[in-house]
């Protein structure tokens, strides 16, 4: 089977051409019965039988396929590479596309929310809604927004905190420690100044109570992970002596009878 390009990480590029190569160009027999295109359909129908069978270019593809599952992202077949990244960056634009309409409609949604009064601020939770109501509509008279969508906005933000911290997340957590100081510090601004130290504390422990579920699991000990060591080098002192014996010497040497003060050159 031919390839048009040149092996990369040694691996083939099949061409797709390789397909229509699986017989000669002639088409296996003449149009019969005068009906136009029916020989090229019968070549055509034998050449995708043909590239399924062993050693065809639709067999090999799908082998490749297969095999893309047991192996490393560097083995992987170059077009199967090719088409996983094409279609991982459309999902990734579907879905920025789709989150780009999603925001948009939320603050349309929240603009037009019609307005709402500043409730009488009678009970706990009044006490701690009162003030932010006023304190969003008097920074509204400089905005170009209603007052009513900075309530809403408010609260989604705090809902989405508590549900997110919830179940786990950092970002939702962050953003229900945000939530909870822009609360204290929009009561402190609003509030009589008789009042004013009530009501923030009143408010800092509800969001401690609320902070019970946001912040489930959250611990500030730290994590100490003790795994067995993978080697354990073990040291043995021991004193080696290393001593030279001299060699033996052969049965019937004549220098065994000779003095031991006699020079080595008079013998």
């Amino acid at each position: 089977m031919t390839h048009n390009d040149k092996p990369i990480n040694g691996q083939d590029n099949p061409s797709f051409l390789d397909l229509f190569n699986q017989l000669p160009p002639v088409p296996p027999a003449p149009e019969p019965d005068g009906q136009h295109g029916t020989g090229r359909l019968a070549w055509l129908r034998a050449a995708w039988k043909q590239s399924w069978k062993e050693g065809g270019f639709l067999y090999e593809r799908w082998e490749e396929v297969g095999q893309a599952r047991h192996v490393s992202w560097y083995e992987i077949a170059t077009w199967i590479k090719a088409t996983l990244l094409f279609g991982g960056l459309s999902l990734i634009v579907l879905m920025l596309d789709a989150a780009g309409d999603i925001t948009s409609a939320t603050l349309k949604g929240l603009s037009d929310v019609p307005a709402s009064g500043t409730g009488d601020g009678s009970g706990l939770w009044g006490t701690v809604d009162h003030p932010i109501r006023v304190f969003l509509a008097d920074q509204a008279a400089h905005l170009p927004v209603a007052p009513a969508a900075l309530y809403a906005f408010w609260q989604l933000t705090g809902l989405l905190g508590l549900v997110g911290g919830f179940f786990g997340n950092a970002g939702a957590r962050i953003a229900w420690l945000l939530f909870g100081l822009g609360s204290l510090a929009m009561i402190w601004s609003a509030t009589p100044a008789g009042g004013r130290a009530a009501a923030t504390g009143l408010a800092a422990l509800m969001w401690a109570l609320a902070s019970i579920f946001a912040l489930r699991g959250l611990t500030l000990r730290p994590v100490v992970h003790n795994y067995p060591p993978q080697f354990q080098p073990q040291f043995s002192p021991a004193l080696h002596i290393h001593a030279t014996l001299p060699a033996p010497t052969p049965a019937g040497d004549d220098y065994d009878d000779e003095p031991d003060n006699v020079h080595p050159l008079q013998r």
